[in-house]
């Protein structure tokens, strides 16, 4: 299992040193965050990376929030493809092995959703295709907000359509969006005995707290907010063999890392 924040900290002043900060503290993982587009060199990217690789950091990416492929406008949709091809570049130089994606919202045309984000990943992974790059896997979030695509249910069907797509679980998200669902140790176990099936070799994994009310997400929290109380899923995984990438989205991205780490016996720094 791998713990780390969501974006670089702050605290490390560059990309450079917010990764070696992330490995003082024990980290091994960390997202990096382009969710306002992949504006970086192919030649600054492999330098990061190769930083991340030598401190032993596993990288993933963010794509930008703006990606909307069941847009009402065809150029927005056409963009998207564009800002995930983008996030995929910018990912294959780093050695990320996967970028998170919010693929759509419902709209107005909430029965078109499946079958556009399926449209648009299909073309994104042509487009990889051609590339040849094999190495970086099209992960799709779930959603906390009612109008948002992104269940698990609707993942899976997306994957049936379209190879090297794996779903990102965002347990907050799955929290919020069913108004609390998750409260006992029973409802996270039924979370990830549907998760796991799906996720592939690694299972990647967002972690926070989060305010929420009818309509699923508000905003992000602390984990010692306790809604949802991240013990339960690390009471659940604590004898798991499953590969877990677990990103830490609370506004305290590195200290809520370490937190969530150290729920963990096994991987408490002593």
């Amino acid at each position: 299992m791998r713990f780390g924040p969501a974006g670089y900290p702050s605290e490390g002043k560059t990309p450079e040193g917010s990764l070696r900060y992330t490995k003082e503290l024990g980290l091994n993982a960390l997202e990096v965050e382009f969710v306002r587009g992949a504006r970086i060199t192919q030649e600054r990217a492999k330098a990061i990376g190769e930083a991340a690789k030598g401190l032993d950091i596993r990288l993933s990416c963010h794509a930008p929030y703006f990606v909307s492929f069941n847009s009402e406008e065809q150029e927005t949709r056409e963009k998207s493809i564009g800002w995930v091809m983008d996030t995929v570049h910018a990912a294959h130089a780093l050695g990320a092995y996967i970028i998170v994606i919010h693929a759509a919202s419902y709209g107005k045309s909430p029965g078109t959703a499946l079958g556009s984000v399926v449209e648009g990943l299909t073309k994104c992974k042509d487009l990889m295709d051609d590339e040849g790059i094999k190495d970086v896997i099209l992960g799709v979030e779930t959603m906390g907000k009612k109008g948002q695509f992104g269940t698990l249910k609707e993942i899976a069907e997306v994957m049936d359509s379209v190879d090297g797509v794996r779903p990102v679980l965002d347990v907050a998200h799955v929290h919020a969006r069913d108004v609390g669902c998750l409260r006992t140790k029973e409802d996270m176990k039924r979370l990830i005995d549907e998760f796991f099936p799906l996720c592939g070799e690694i299972a990647h994994l967002h972690i926070s707290c989060i305010k929420y009310g009818e309509r699923g997400e508000i905003s992000h929290l602390p984990l010692s907010a306790k809604d949802p109380d991240m013990q339960l899923l690390a009471e659940v995984l604590e004898n798991s063999k499953q590969d877990c990438t677990f990103i830490c989205e609370s506004p305290m991205i590195a200290k809520d890392a370490v937190v969530f780490r150290d729920m963990f016996p096994e991987y408490r720094r002593t």
